[in-house]
């Protein structure tokens, strides 16, 4: 009878391959409770990632990091509008930073280039690996996802979220979690693609705001829109003055009301 490996999280660090070790980390260290020894090496491991991801996200100028699907081809609405907003940003002066996969990731790194901006792409290691999109102008790989979403807020000044799955959400209401709990400084998270994020505003008025698990007020933290032009506009006025201060001036086809960027509509 052939023998059957054990699932790498079951097995000591010394019984692993080379690639194993690397591929799994975040597995075994997130397997329960392990000798003082593993759990060390791990902190050290978190501790260095992290240092390389200061090292590699050291750049100049105020950075909008975009979330959304891989799955979008070139020819799909979303894709587009994701170019056409990386596009905008770069423009205005932003630096593009996403997954750094393709779909809406490769759009938005796309549209940043094609505006003569810089483009950072931001991965995580993963079994089923994804290459890096070709509009790059740097990539960087975290094996831990919580490493790589510190490092996503630490060096953002603004989210826009895109159609995607869990990851996508995720990274979206954790993002609105650290505002509402003030643990990050109040900053712009657009949600673009209103078919699709109009039935998550659809639950969170009904279910989360009906219950009143979230107060009122926390609706506004996040901004629907598809247009890219007040996008860009509602960023720039939410960003801190010190950022704000940074880039270009605003176009007058950039420019709207404080009314209409403040509603969160």
């Amino acid at each position: 009878m052939p023998t059957t490996a054990s699932p790498a999280s079951d097995r000591e660090p010394s019984q692993l391959s080379l690639l194993e070790s690397v591929q799994n980390t975040e597995k075994r260290f997130l397997a329960g409770k392990r000798d003082r020894g593993a759990d060390l090496e791990s902190a050290v491991r978190v501790f260095l990632e992290f240092l390389r991801g200061y090292e590699s996200l050291d750049f100049a100028g105020p950075c909008v990091t975009v979330f959304g699907s891989a799955r979008f081809g070139e020819n799909h609405h979303y894709y587009q509008l994701a170019r056409a907003l990386g596009r905008s940003l770069a423009e205005a002066g932003f630096v593009v930073m996403t997954g750094g996969g393709p779909g809406i990731m490769e759009a938005a790194n796309r549209g940043a280039k094609e505006g003569g901006g810089e483009t950072i792409g931001c991965n995580i290691v993963l079994p089923r690996e994804q290459k890096p999109n070709p509009y790059l102008d740097r990539f960087v790989e975290f094996d831990h996802f919580f490493v790589r979403k510190v490092m996503l807020v630490k060096y953002s000044c603004a989210f826009v979220v895109m159609p995607g799955g869990f990851g996508t959400l995720d990274e979206a209401f954790e993002a609105l979690t650290l505002i509402q709990c003030d643990k990050i400084e109040r900053f712009p998270v657009v949600a673009m693609g209103l078919p699709f994020w109009g039935e998550v505003q659809g639950f969170v008025e009904k279910s989360l705001l009906t219950e009143q698990t979230i107060a009122r007020e926390d609706i506004d933290l996040l901004h629907y829109t598809d247009s890219v032009e007040e996008a860009v506009a509602y960023i720039r006025r939410g960003i801190p003055e010190k950022w704000a201060n940074s880039l270009p001036a605003f176009r007058e086809s950039e420019s709207l009301s404080n009314e209409t960027l403040g509603d969160g509509t």
